[in-house]
């Protein structure tokens, strides 16, 4: 058995796994809008049409001549003659023109009728038979949304890269585009190894431990956009992981394999890991997660992921989003943080980023508190479901005492008081 050369800090692994990603996904497929969500848009788009369409009210009310209603108050009010109505849905070219001394009844979003140029508020004007008294002046343009306001056609509404979000399907509804382009999905192999393991569905023997970590990485890759391709289980077979890496090479944009990747005699991956690819770094200055590694082979990545599920997604969360971001050319949104007090002293090693698993929650007068977990295994999924954040500790910090504020990222919710699964 022999050790790691050298842990690399966290820092460093990225920006080498980032220079070295040349693959891109440039392909594009045609969506429908709602199906775009969370995609990456393939495309610019641009605004086809002027949104919104046509000059309308921001309000219910009166559209009329701006100049008409100055010096209006409630002690000298201005009577104008209503000259008929404008309600949502109308065609504008068919609204009566509104001359000197005339008002028109209108509807929040409704047309403005050619001739007026402001909307007096409902409540700023008291209707006295076919006319109204208006009590106060307005402005031209005052409550009136103009045409383009929102969109001038040609203006960029989603950029190429751009993740697709709820907001960004409103826009692009408003303006009648239906179905857009979105760069194919990443499709990532995941390898398991360790003869240990067992599927779902399989009896569980004696010895033996269902795979978790696989499900679990497989979710985190939809999560973040990609297709999971499951190319099974490897025995300890040097070659044989070997075949499966170089197939997963063949098949899809990146190849995650989780277990057999610390420095044990069982441990194969790092070494036929090796004699693919044309760089590597093996070991980070994490806890957990030191065996996590990466390497790539013509611009694709092959990751190096620990079989134990805690430490596997430590390592997937600092290396394969950024990996994926390098090749779709987006950006992904970071977790929710929240600052709280540190409820018990929490220590880390020198030179190690340490990423600690804790409850985070409110007392009873609402401040936030953060409890670091007890058991902490790098097997222990209790401790990601009981837990709901956590705190990472930088290498140059070799802990944090009870009472210091910091600063967690939130996996789930916020507990109300200590949460019963603790």
């Amino acid at each position: 058995m022999k050790g790691f050369r050298r842990l690399v800090p966290v820092a460093e692994a990225v920006r080498a796994l980032r220079s070295r990603i040349t693959h891109r996904i440039s392909a594009v497929e045609e969506v429908l809008l709602l199906d775009g969500l969370g995609r990456v848009c393939g495309e610019d788009i641009r605004a086809p049409v002027d949104s919104p369409p046509f000059d309308r009210s921001a309000l219910d009310g009166y559209a009329v001549i701006a100049e008409d209603t100055f010096g209006a108050s409630q002690t000298n009010p201005i009577q104008l003659e209503v000259a008929g109505e404008s309600r949502v849905g109308v065609d504008p070219r068919r609204l009566p023109r509104v001359s000197r001394g005339q008002a028109v009844e209108i509807m929040t979003g409704a047309p403005m009728p050619p001739g007026a140029n402001a909307v007096i508020p409902l409540e700023k004007a008291r209707r006295v038979g076919g006319s109204i008294e208006v009590y106060d002046q307005v402005h031209p343009n005052q409550n009136v949304s103009k045409r383009g306001e929102d969109y001038s056609r040609g203006d960029l509404v989603l950029g190429r890269g751009w993740i697709i979000k709820p907001w960004h399907v409103g826009a692009l509804a408003s303006l009648g585009i239906a179905a857009i382009k979105a760069l194919r999905k990443p499709r990532a192999a995941i390898i398991s190894t360790g003869g240990e393991l067992v599927e779902l569905g399989q009896p569980l023997e004696p010895g033996r431990v269902y795979n978790s970590t696989k499900p679990m990485l497989e979710a985190l890759l939809k999560a973040y956009g990609a297709d999971p391709l499951d190319l099974g289980a490897v025995g300890d077979s040097e070659k044989a992981v070997f075949e499966k890496i170089r197939e997963g090479l063949r098949v899809a944009d990146m190849v995650v394999v989780t277990g057999g990747t610390s420095v044990g005699a069982l441990d194969l991956v790092p070494e036929a890991v090796s004699k693919l690819c044309d760089f590597m770094v093996h070991g980070l200055a994490i806890r957990p997660g030191k065996p996590t590694g990466f390497a790539t082979l013509n611009g694709k990545p092959i990751f190096m992921l620990s079989g134990f599920p805690v430490a596997a997604l430590i390592g997937f969360t600092i290396l394969i989003p950024p990996a994926l971001e390098e090749m779709l050319g987006c950006r992904f949104d970071p977790l929710p943080r929240i600052r709280g007090t540190l409820a018990r002293r929490v220590a880390s090693p020198p030179g190690i980023r340490s990423y600690v698993r804790v409850r985070v929650y409110r007392g009873g007068s609402g401040e936030v508190f953060v409890e670091p977990l007890r058991t902490t295994g790098s097997g222990v999924l209790s401790t990601l479901t009981r837990g709901n954040g956590l705190l990472t500790i930088p290498e140059e910090v070799e802990g944090y005492d009870e009472g210091d504020e910091v600063e967690v990222e939130l996996l789930s919710q916020i507990y109300e008081g200590v949460h019963p699964g603790g």
